[in-house]
This record gives C-alpha cells, structure tokens and sequence, in this order.
C-alpha cells in the first residue's frame, strides 16, 4: 500500500512538472521565416525546465530561477586562458574585473583596442560566457579586446553596470600604450544590455577633454530605451525566445532594483510610468511614425499610454535618465558621438529601438552602418557557430569587419 501511494505520489508530481513545463513552452512562439526554429525551440525547451525547477527550488529556499539559470550559463561557458595567439590577462581596471585579449605579437603601438561589454539583460552573463567571440574579434580584428565584467542586477542595481563599464572605459584610455594601442583608435562593442551600456558609455564620453573620444560604437541589437514596450516590434515578436517582451520588462525592472509585482509590471508595459511632460517630449524620438512602414505591415496596432500613475513613476523614474535610455539623450550630445556600426534582427522585441537609435544618430548627422538580419532572432551572434546559422556567422563577419576597417 505505501509503495502505491508512493507511486501515485510521484505519478502527481511527474504531471505536474511536465504541465508546469509544457504551459511555459506553450507561451512562445516561432514566427515564420525566423531561422534555426528546431533548435531554437529546443533552446527555449530547456529554459522552460530550468525556470519550472528553479521556481520549485526557489519555493523550497534552495535557489532561486536567476541562480539556476546562472550556474548553467556558467558551467557552459569556456574558461582556458591558453591560446596560441593571444595572450589573455584577467586584470582590474579601477577595482573592475577585466579579461583583456592581446596578440603575442608585438606591434609599434598602433593596434585598435575594443572595450566589450557582455548582454544578459544586465543579470546575466560574464566574460566566459562571451570568451569565444572577444577572441574572434581579437584575432581578425587585429584589435586588443578587454571585456568587462560589471556587476549585475538585482544584487547591483542601476547605475552599477554603467559605472563599471564607464570607470573600465576611461582607465583603458588613459593606459592604451601600455597594451600597444592607440588612445585614438578605440572602438566601444556590446551586444543587448551591452548595447545598452556602450551608447550610455559613449554618450558620457564625448564631452570629456582630458581623453580622446571613442573612435567608433558598436551596438548589436542593443535595448536603448525603457519607456516604451508597445513599439511595433514589442508587439510582433512578444513571444518569440529568447527575449520576450515579459523578460524584457522582467530585466528592465530587477536594473532598477524593483521587486517584480504584477501590477508594476502591468503598468510599466503600458506606459503608466511615463508622466504627461515626458511623453510629449519623446513622441518625436519613441514614435511608431519613425519605423518605416515595411516594418509594420502586421502584428502591430498604434498604442496609447494609460493615465499617468505617479507611484509607479517614482518607482522607476531612472528609466529616463539616458544611461538607461540613451534614445532620449539630447541632440546637443547626438551631434558629439562617434560613427556607429548597429545591427538588428526582424524577430527581435529590440528591432525598433536599434532602428529608432539609428534615425536620432543620423538626423544629427553621425555615419551609421546598418546591418539588419531579415530572418534573425535576439542573441542570434551567440549561437550561430553552434547552430550552423549562416546568416548569424554573416551579422558578426559584418561587424568584425567594420571594426577592422574603422
């Protein structure tokens, strides 16, 4: 009889657990055209498993999802220091942990440096996890790369990352002949969150005297604003995985230090937090009108705000500031930034705002190079040497080139 009730027991638990799994599965969704939709599905899959364990875990005081999800990612990630052309340093720069990537060759001082900063929504993510990409960049660049590793969120919220990242960036500047580059020719590289931080890294930059200005900025499929998540793209690819807009806004609250609540997080998605004065100021920069048509054909219904909740908005008010959401920054600082390389996906809830962020830089007359993958997904450059992505492998071929012929 006990062995019966155990079995029903496990029985029970065994259902729930695949329920639980097959209900977080169900909610994505796979757009036609998007490339690698096996393994994409499959990726996705495995995260549904990790959050349903994670979130059994987390009931039971063991972890947390954020924690499962991080010992994953970090028991994936490469760690060898050893390669035959690089010589690879893990360093401080300002108390800021730095992986630097420089050629055993030794050069006249002349080679372009790259400072990286790493995507994960700025939670998740580390030097080892985009260890393999810095060293491409490093090898067919020519460039010595340092990737940083910033502190994350929630334990480190906002400006944390951007401090580290910024405080990394001017040490460097300051210090490039040490590692054989020239202080001019500086290029600053991130992909996601680190889009994010390398056009606020960036932008802070350019009015600074005592150190040259970055020579270029490099932002793949970068998150340059938080204020709005109903943007034609937000809309049409809201389920498509990785990124989902409700990991987007989980990401964006947790960088504010904001405990996750169903009713902030409602009101953040549909534009409560933004007050009157604001939305009038940014329509002409966050506007739909700004997307080319071809953009919107379907998926996508013009949205207004709902009213103005000033407890939300006191909540979460560093949302404006433009180290957060460099979109809105002001065109007397556009004017200043450097040539841009931003590269975009079409089923990403991010295409609008590398799009919208492309449009300010060239209204205020800055060169931008723009390469969009018809048929990519967020964080497509990560996986495309293990999926077999073609268009993947082209998107970093493409910004890998840009660097080395800036």
């Amino acid at each position: 009889m006990l062995l019966l009730v155990i079995g029903v027991f496990l029985l029970l638990c065994t259902l729930l657990f695949v329920g639980a799994v097959y209900l977080e599965f169900s909610k994505a969704q796979y757009p036609p055209g998007v490339v690698c939709r096996s393994e994409l599905r499959t990726f996705h899959g495995f995260l549904a498993v990790l959050s349903v364990v994670g979130s059994a875990l987390e009931k039971l005081g063991i972890c947390s999802v954020l924690d499962l999800i991080r010992l994953f990612a970090h028991l994936y990630a490469i760690r060898s220091l050893d390669d035959p052309e690089l010589f690879i340093k893990i360093l401080k720069f300002e108390g800021v942990p730095v992986r630097v990537y420089q050629h055993r060759e030794s050069s006249a001082g002349d080679r372009k440096g790259v400072m990286f900063f790493h995507g994960g929504g700025f939670m998740f993510g580390d030097s080892d996890n985009h260890d393999k990409l810095c060293r491409h960049i490093s090898k067919k660049a020519g460039a010595v790369v340092v990737s940083v590793g910033y502190r994350l969120a929630p334990e480190h919220k906002y400006p944390a990352a951007f401090e580290d990242c910024l405080n990394a960036t001017i040490h460097f500047l300051k210090t490039a002949q040490d590692y054989g580059v020239n202080p001019s020719s500086v290029v600053i590289c991130g992909d996601s969150a680190g889009g994010n931080l390398t056009a606020g890294v960036s932008q802070a930059l350019v009015t600074r005297k005592d150190i040259p200005k970055p020579l270029a900025q490099v932002l793949i499929y970068p998150m340059v604003q938080m204020i709005d998540f109903n943007l034609p793209s937000y809309q049409q690819n809201s389920g498509t995985p990785p990124l989902v807009r409700e990991q987007a806004l989980f990401s964006t609250l947790h960088y504010m230090g904001e405990r996750i609540r169903s009713v902030t997080t409602n009101k953040v998605q549909n534009g409560s937090h933004v007050p009157p004065d604001l939305r009038k100021k940014f329509s002409k920069w966050l506007s739909a009108d700004n997307i080319p048509d071809e953009f919107k054909v379907t998926g996508y219904k013009p949205h207004t705000m709902s009213a103005f909740d000033k407890n939300v908005y006191e909540k979460v008010k560093q949302l404006f500031e433009p180290p957060c959401s460099p979109l809105v920054a002001e065109d007397s600082v556009f004017r200043l930034l450097p040539k841009a390389y931003i590269l975009t996906c079409e089923f990403d809830v991010l295409r609008d705002e590398g799009i919208l962020y492309k449009k300010r830089l060239e209204d205020n007359g800055v060169s931008v190079t723009w390469h969009h993958i018809k048929d990519g997904f967020h964080g497509i450059i990560s996986f495309c040497d293990q999926w077999d992505c073609e268009s993947g492998k082209r998107a970093v071929d493409s910004f890998v080139s840009f660097i080395t012929d800036t």
